[in-house]
């Protein structure tokens, strides 16, 4: 199966290599071990979660702050708001432009959501981390290394599609995101072999398209 893919668009990154001790506070970040802040903001929520975990297997750094914001990227606040904003905390400012290059990296060239329509309306995120980093990790609550299915998708597809995912392969699931999330959306942490969580996520992407091709059963 062969979907579109929705690139992401990152819409602002910024450096503090000195921020105030109230503000590092602020953002979850440890003045005893931390003295600068890298932050970025996207329309993609799920894809800049994966980036920034990604960002802790090639740089030094600490995944502090990550939330979603209301309603989604069609509702942002401004034009630089997105869907999200991260935050990365270091010692050595050197490692928060390291990590910052990581997460741009892995939104620009690997994390996407995909349209499982015609016209993209549909957006799901059928994505397979095949080694956790130390952020998602312990979000999850795995081990940094291993594998994890993260799927996500618009309430009634992915309603669907988490129960495809589960039958489809030997996975667990670690995390359910029942409706409404922060954006409306839907999904689950999947866990397994990686051929398992692939085999899931591909069960959750045709159940995606098989929902949007045929909406109503009743009648």
């Amino acid at each position: 199966m062969k979907l579109e893919p929705i690139t992401p668009t990152v819409l602002s990154v910024q450096r503090l290599p000195a921020p105030t001790e109230a503000v590092l506070r602020a953002y979850g970040a440890d003045p005893s071990r931390h003295t600068s802040l890298g932050l970025i903001t996207c329309d993609q929520d799920d894809s800049t979660y994966v980036a920034l975990d990604e960002a802790t297997k090639h740089a030094n750094i600490d995944v502090v702050f990550a939330r979603s914001f209301y309603a989604g990227a069609g509702s942002a606040s401004g034009p630089l708001s997105g869907e999200i904003l991260g935050v990365i905390a270091a010692d050595n400012p050197d490692d928060i432009d390291e990590g910052l290059r990581a997460i741009v990296r892995c939104l620009e060239h690997d994390a996407c959501f995909y349209g499982a329509n015609d016209d993209g309306s549909i957006a799901v995120f059928p994505h397979v981390i095949s080694s956790l980093g130390h952020y998602l990790s312990a979000e999850a609550g795995l081990a940094p290394g291993d594998c994890m299915a993260y799927l996500i998708a618009p309430p009634m597809e992915a309603s669907m599609a988490m129960d495809a995912a589960l039958k489809a392969a030997d996975v667990r699931a670690v995390k359910i995101f029942a409706p409404p999330t922060e954006t409306n959306f839907a999904g689950a942490w999947l866990t397994g072999s990686l051929d398992a969580c692939e085999a899931a996520a591909m069960a959750f992407l045709e159940a995606c398209v098989r929902v949007g091709e045929a909406p109503r059963h009743d009648r």
